[in-house]
């Protein structure tokens, strides 16, 4: 028999760590060669660690959450005969492991005196009917109430006082009387509203944790600033339903694939937008092309899959790309190239966007754009006749986040101005 020691691969090209998500496998598991051992996590993708050996687990390094540099100790198997590379034969190196040790045998434990029980004078019983059984006590002002059981025992579960509640006829409080109260203070929130629930402390690990990281870093080291505009896309929803309704076998057009092609219209003009910030460097790189971010809400958290040169696709390219990222963000197979380099992001939640958001930067980006919920509402417009007449308008709002080292307050405004101009005139869109 020897023991085989697994390292932690090289999952990719310039990741030095990965952290534990979750271990298929635990001291004392016998497992096959190409066995799935471990889920890791690095650059926002999951990886699955597969054993190169067969044999028996003897050890494992870390717990979920921990990180695990590239080339440390990840497990050691037991392997007949002599094995090969990966540390073979070596005995384990010294790390944050799980190991089988023998359960101490509990020691007898000398059982307490009984204490001297209390004495105290009796006391006379206030309420003479019999107590139903599992009733919680109830106050005394209460309790000197006339009153049946199931009167009792339903003003327990409203939570009033029966106290407060006034007899008709100046004796026993009965059902009606209670009616009558709560009735008389349907304002007073005497039914609960919910039960209390046991605290479930959850560790924050995998996705999760990038997420806090990030954000963390983000609103730490970035000063951020949001403006915010309205916008009239009556007519470019009006364009974008006569699409749909003769597209074919092309994908539904929702208003993302219309609004980011505005957005790449418009970056030439607005390079700043389009730019990454290397604050180590003290360097700023304008990008020639949008690789666009695009924030996917997934089980595990938020993603961030990246539309490779936005620029250079047509609307329904746009659809098509925009409905494989976000599946593959969401079922786990999207790739570790397609979650990062993204140069601009965009964050939409869709109906439930509200009337303004102010979306954290995408570090190392210096812009992040968030269209936000479309509603209906009269506004004042001009006829062809030149008179002003009542019309009821589809408006959105568009916030554009910024990092004020990079981005003055004058160039988001021009450039969201820019947007609003040409979305609200939707067939530029589709000139040249």
């Amino acid at each position: 028999m020897a023991k085989f020691t697994f390292n932690m691969p090289d999952v990719g090209e310039g990741v030095a760590e990965a952290e534990i998500v979750e271990w298929q496998v635990k001291v004392g598991d016998t497992v096959e060669e190409d066995q799935h051992l471990v889920d890791v996590m690095t650059d926002k993708a999951t990886i699955d660690i597969e054993s190169p050996v067969s044999g028996t687990v003897t050890a494992v390094a870390g717990e979920v959450g921990d990180v695990i540099a590239v080339g440390a100790m990840l497990l050691v198997v037991e392997v007949e005969g002599d094995v090969e590379g990966g540390g073979a034969g070596d005995e384990p190196q010294e790390a944050p492991m799980e190991t089988p040790q023998e359960e101490e045998a509990p020691q007898p434990v000398a059982a307490p005196e009984p204490a001297p029980e209390p004495v105290s004078a009796p006391v006379q019983a206030i309420n003479p009917e019999p107590a139903t059984g599992g009733s919680e006590p109830e106050p005394a002002a209460s309790a000197k109430v006339l009153a049946s059981p199931a009167v009792r025992q339903r003003a327990r579960d409203l939570g009033v006082d029966l106290a407060q509640v006034k007899s008709a006829d100046g004796g026993r409080v009965r059902h009606g009387d209670l009616d009558q109260f709560l009735a008389y203070n349907s304002g007073g929130g005497f039914s609960p509203a919910g039960k209390a629930r046991d605290d479930q402390p959850i560790k924050v690990i995998g996705l999760r944790k990038r997420i806090a990281q990030n954000m963390s870093a983000a609103k730490s080291n970035i000063p951020h600033f949001t403006y915010v505009e309205e916008c009239d896309v009556t007519e470019l929803e009006r364009m974008r339903t006569q699409l749909n309704s003769a597209r074919g076998q092309k994908p539904k057009l929702t208003m993302l694939p219309l609004l980011i092609t505005a957005f790449c219209k418009l970056i030439p003009d607005y390079p700043m937008i389009n730019a990454r910030y290397d604050d180590e460097a003290n360097i700023v790189t304008r990008h020639g092309s949008v690789h666009l971010g695009m924030a996917t809400q997934t089980d595990g958290g938020l993603m961030v899959p990246v539309i490779r040169d936005a620029q250079s696709r047509n609307l329904w390219q746009l659809a098509a790309e925009i409905g494989r990222l976000a599946q593959a963000a969401r079922d786990g197979s999207a790739k570790s190239d397609e979650l990062s380099g993204s140069t601009l992001t965009v964050t939409s939640l869709g109906p439930l966007g509200g009337v303004a958001t102010t979306p954290v930067i995408n570090r190392p980006e210096v812009a992040i754009i968030g269209p936000n919920r479309i509603i209906e509402r009269p506004m004042f417009v001009t006829g062809p006749d030149g008179q002003e007449r009542v019309e009821k308008r589809k408006l959105m709002n568009i916030s554009i986040s910024c990092d004020h080292r990079v981005v003055d307050g004058f160039d988001a405004a021009s450039f969201i101005q820019a947007v609003k101009r040409l979305i609200e005139t939707p067939v530029l869109l589709l000139s040249e």
